[in-house]
């Protein structure tokens, strides 16, 4: 098993910065691709960006690329996705998930273990 808990969000305006966290149980860590997705309600979760096991490779929703980095401290078991000029579509729950293979995949189907979330909600 996986354990993973996100950290972070919260309330900005538009325009603003947030930078979310995920804390990974010690199981291989650096072994894991991870990943951000988010979901707002009555929409499907989608993916936001991912991150190959030693982080030499990222894959980006073209809607966040330039404003988002995501990156990992594989000493710390944490996967960072910082998030810079938020827009409301950015309102959503944000979930980071780890894939047990060590690619930056895209699809949700690929992740094998999901954090509970956090919230983000951004004003106008």
């Amino acid at each position: 098993q996986v354990q993973l808990v996100e950290s972070g969000g919260g309330l900005v305006q538009t325009g603003g910065s947030l930078r979310l966290s995920c804390a990974a149980s010690g199981r291989s860590f650096s072994r894991y691709a991870m990943g951000w997705f988010r979901q707002a309600p009555g929409k499907e979760r989608e993916f936001v960006a991912s991150i190959s096991s030693r982080g030499g490779s990222t894959n980006y929703a073209d809607s966040v690329k330039g404003r988002f980095t995501i990156s990992r401290d594989n000493a710390k078991n944490t996967v960072y996705l910082q998030m810079n000029s938020l827009n409301p579509e950015g309102t959503a729950g944000n979930y980071c998930a780890a894939d047990l293979t060590d690619r930056p995949r895209t699809v949700l189907g690929a992740y094998d273990y999901w954090g509970q979330g956090t919230q983000v909600t951004v004003s106008s």
